[in-house]
């Protein structure tokens, strides 16, 4: 029983391994694409499509990506990245394309392999992220091919610097004044619809949805603002 086990520990710790450097093998890779294809937020479709087997591959190790025995952070970083890449295989194979809300299905029909599970962009999305880790700041990081969306990141989302990159992102979006409409003169702010569909995410970890948005803001925006939302552009983030 004894050395049954120590086999079974062993096999189990020679597996997580294999799993961890497959993982990091596909971020690094990851990384190299987003440097390559995206600039100052916005993809570059027309050369990912020239060059469709980078994505391609990508895309093929999304599928076939093990993660038993890897750690959360692993998986949490690897979700998003797969979330993004998804996206943008999608579009890329449609290109040319004004919208992803011109492909039938785009989120919520269309199934992709993903570590040996099919699932839907928005099941990825929900059941992946939102539902298992509860942070709001997913929201800065998943980019939907819209220019409605926070800017993507131009790397890749790693298991060690995950919640600094995080931090980063979220940053970034709600500091950007076409994300985050502040008129002073009226006492207005307008924010992007993502805090309406998604109110209860953020008012996990602060009493309204401007409170949210202040702990991320280098000019605090007044309590007393009167908060509205502008419409989402579902225009292709092409570069």
């Amino acid at each position: 029983m004894k050395h049954i086990l120590i086999f079974l520990f062993c096999s189990t710790f020679i597996y997580s391994t294999v799993a961890a450097q497959n993982l990091n093998a596909f971020t690094q890779e990851t990384h190299s694409f987003f440097q390559t294809y995206v600039k100052n937020g916005l993809v570059d479709y027309q050369a990912v499509k020239n060059n469709m087997e980078e994505i391609a591959s990508l895309y093929q190790n999304i599928g076939n990506m093990k993660l038993e025995g890897v750690q959360d952070n692993e998986k949490k970083a690897f979700y998003i990245n797969a979330y993004n890449l998804i996206v943008i295989h999608q579009i890329a194979k449609n290109y040319p394309v004004k919208s992803p809300m011109d492909i039938d299905g785009f989120f919520d029909k269309q199934k992709h392999k993903t570590a040996h599970e099919m699932l839907t962009l928005n099941a990825l999305e929900k059941q992946k992220l939102l539902q298992p880790y509860q942070d709001a700041r997913i929201h800065f990081v998943l980019v939907c091919a819209a220019q409605s969306c926070p800017p993507l990141a131009s790397f890749a989302f790693s298991a060690d610097q995950l919640e600094q990159q995080m931090k980063q992102m979220t940053e970034k979006a709600l500091n950007n004044d076409e994300f985050i409409r502040v008129k002073a003169s009226e006492d207005k702010v307008a924010v992007s619809k993502i805090f309406e569909w998604y109110q209860q995410d953020f008012l996990r970890s602060a009493e309204s949805t401007l409170a949210y948005i202040n702990q991320y803001r280098k000019e605090k925006i007044p309590e007393g603002y009167s908060l509205g939302y502008y419409e989402y552009d579902w225009t292709l983030n092409d570069n």
